[in-house]
């Protein structure tokens, strides 16, 4: 429809270019030079942006706006959403279409200009999926093709019904409901083609793609499932230590597992049910180097003892001499009678060498059973969320078809607007649960601007995985337009909500008419990760002005590809001479690692264009050498063996010895 010759629907090649995850001439360096063409939608400019941070967050890919560089990606809105595949060195185009402004298709977008195909493009794809060739659109076949080895590369990896670049059951189908592709095994028929975020498995391919070893914004995590507690202290000045205890008695589950796995599901505990009050325990992180001058602390907590028990976030910075010992109290928990594990954020802002600590101070030791709980932490280097909403027994709720819409507390965005989240748990039996937004009247209406425009909306439902790096939440954005009407009488929704609104009761406002997604997310996809852990449902959310991005677009010069321009020359002098023009072709770098030279099992690894090994290591024997070509014992093994012979031997001598006396 756009006149584009797109392959696989959203790829625009330029000619003979079909291996640019083999040729290590496309891979990009970082950080990559971007221009935001204002041609997009406000909103889609937002989420590009959301995308690159979520890249910067789980990865070594980083971006910069464009500065007259040779090489960069230029976000436009054309027809759909495209992308070309890997560096072509001259600048290229990525296409954010009308309803493109998706994060998972951005990010499913930058992964093709990273240098991916589809994951069904794969040479052993059949092993896993069915093709329905008959159920194709007549001439769209070639999307369905398959490559081999010297086109596309797995990079060792297995094959992924999760993965962001997958193909949906209905892509290019002829008839509505009837799939052109499904997976050999059915389960995962409902997880192909999922548009929630990168799988572990496309994580692990970018970062050996690109040899990560590091992300720019992630610091520090911990579920506390082993002893060392993640290099964790006890605080030297103190009069308690936190427990490292397990979740096994009823009521005292940990968070990560929720006490589902036997010997396993571990958390930090402060008993506060004896001793004298006031008395305390610290925990302390390692020290951390900051990037940036904002952190986040996210930490799930559930506190059983006394109403008067607290927990206190501390940080303590370099004091400008190289010692951490510049304190700061940051944030204060006060205890509760809810004895459920809650999720908390705590903003720390520390601009050089850290680290960050948790304070139980105990309160009433004769009203305590239990005392201060702590699991799952995660140090980030983003902005804590603005609103957190947590649903509680959100199963129970499902299953409750009377329950027609739940509304959230009023919340308040950094300029000052009131709003609100509402959640449709079975909307229209459809299976899905659609989740919307809507502004709220607040005690800052007299002063703010209406109606709230070119504002972006963010709404996640969170992946409560306590590996921040493979969370997958649903997350979505709009920006409130002029157009979003009240369909009754034509009003901007936008308004005052104490015009366009309707009053509420239970929370002394009025709300506006909410906008959102109907199928914001699956049950089925609530059920299957872990976005509905101890039965809480999880929702973020924003609301930012970004009017800031209206105008972003900067003009380029036009600069010849390094990778083209002597093939260019080539050309011109064969021309001069009347000869035939060669055939455009890129210069392929062949892979080291293929096949690969490592023996015994060993790992390749491409550095720097040449194979390195990486040798395993059984608990009997490893491997050395520059192949993994020699087996050693390891010493206590050898050390077992020789003795054990020479006992052999000594006893043997001895048992002789008898013999022959007798």
């Amino acid at each position: 429809a756009a006149g584009l010759d797109l392959f696989q629907g959203d790829i625009l090649l330029p000619k003979n270019q079909r291996n640019a995850l083999r040729n290590e001439a496309y891979r990009w360096k970082f950080p990559i030079p971007y221009i935001l063409g204002d041609d997009l939608d406000l909103n889609a400019k937002g989420v590009i942006l959301q995308a690159f941070e979520m890249f910067r967050l789980k990865s070594c890919i980083d971006f910069k706006p464009y500065e007259g560089e040779r090489t960069y990606i230029f976000f436009t809105k054309q027809d759909g959403c495209w992308s070309m595949v890997g560096d072509l060195q001259t600048g290229q185009n990525l296409s954010i279409g009308s309803g493109c402004d998706y994060r998972a298709i951005v990010e499913h977008e930058i992964l093709h200009a990273l240098g991916f195909y589809h994951e069904q493009s794969r040479m052993d794809r059949d092993d896993y999926v069915n093709i329905w060739w008959d159920e194709i659109i007549p001439g769209k076949e070639h999307n369905f093709a398959k490559y081999d080895d010297s086109y596309i590369t797995d990079l060792n990896t297995p094959y992924d019904y999760e993965s962001l670049m997958h193909y949906e059951p209905l892509s290019f189908n002829k008839n509505e409901s009837v799939p052109t592709i499904t997976a050999k095994i059915p389960a995962f028929d409902d997880i192909i083609g999922q548009r929630l975020d990168l799988s572990a498995i496309d994580l692990e391919r970018l970062n050996r793609m690109y040899n990560c070893t590091s992300t720019h914004t992630f610091l520090d995590q911990c579920s506390f499932e082993f002893e060392n507690i993640c290099g964790m202290i006890q605080g030297t000045n103190h009069d308690q230590d936190w427990v490292h205890q397990q979740g096994s008695m009823m009521g005292q589950e940990d968070h990560t597992f929720s006490g589902r796995c036997r010997d396993a599901g571990y958390f930090m505990f402060f008993n506060t049910s004896s001793g004298q009050a006031d008395e305390v325990a610290i925990l302390e992180s390692r020290i951390l180097y900051p990037k940036r001058t904002q952190q986040c602390l996210q930490f799930f907590y559930r506190t059983t003892g006394s109403p008067s028990d607290k927990l206190i976030i501390w940080l303590k910075e370099d004091d400008g001499t190289g010692n951490i010992r510049k304190m700061r109290k940051i944030q204060t928990f006060q205890a509760d009678s809810d004895s459920n594990w809650k999720i908390a954020h705590v903003t720390l802002n520390a601009q050089k060498k850290f680290r960050y600590f948790f304070q139980g101070l105990k309160g009433n030791p004769s009203s305590s059973m239990g005392g201060i709980a702590i699991d799952d932490v995660t140090l980030t280097e983003t902005p804590c969320p603005t609103a957190v909403w947590v649903i509680r027994d959100f199963s129970k709720i499902l299953e409750n078809s009377s329950i027609s819409v739940i509304e959230s507390p009023r919340f308040y965005s950094p300029e000052g607007y009131g709003f609100g989240i509402s959640v449709l748990p079975n909307y229209q039996n459809s299976g899905y649960a659609r989740v919307a937004f809507h502004l709220c009247s607040g005690e800052n209406d007299a002063v703010l601007e209406w109606p709230a425009l070119n504002r972006q909306a963010t709404l996640t439902v969170l992946d409560q995985d306590p590996d921040v790096l493979k969370r997958m939440s649903s997350s979505k954005s709009f920006t409130t337009r002029k157009d979003h009407v009240n369909s009754d009488n034509g009003a901007v929704i936008w308004d005052k909500p104490s015009i366009a609104g309707r009053f509420d009761e239970s929370c002394n406002c009025y709300r506006s008419v909410a906008w959102g997604w109907s199928n914001f997310i699956s049950h089925s996809q609530m059920r299957r990760r872990s976005f509905l852990k101890n039965d809480d449902l999880i929702i973020f959310a924003e609301f930012n002005d970004i009017i800031h991005l209206n105008n972003t677009e900067v003009p380029v010069e036009s600069v010849q590809s390094a990778l083209t321009e002597g093939l260019v020359l080539e050309r011109q002098k064969r021309a001069a001479r009347d000869m035939e023009p060669i055939q455009d072709q890129l210069p392929y770098l062949p892979d080291p690692c293929d096949p690969n030279p490592c023996q015994n099992d060993g790992v390749c690894v491409n550095v720097k264009g040449k194979a390195s090994c990486r040798c395993p290591s059984g608990q009997a024997f490893f491997f050395i050498g520059e192949r993994c070509q020699s087996r050693q014992v390891h010493g206590n093994i050898l050390g077992m063996v020789i003795g054990g012979i020479a006992g052999t031997i000594v006893l043997s001598i001895i048992l002789i010895s008898m013999m022959a006396r007798r």
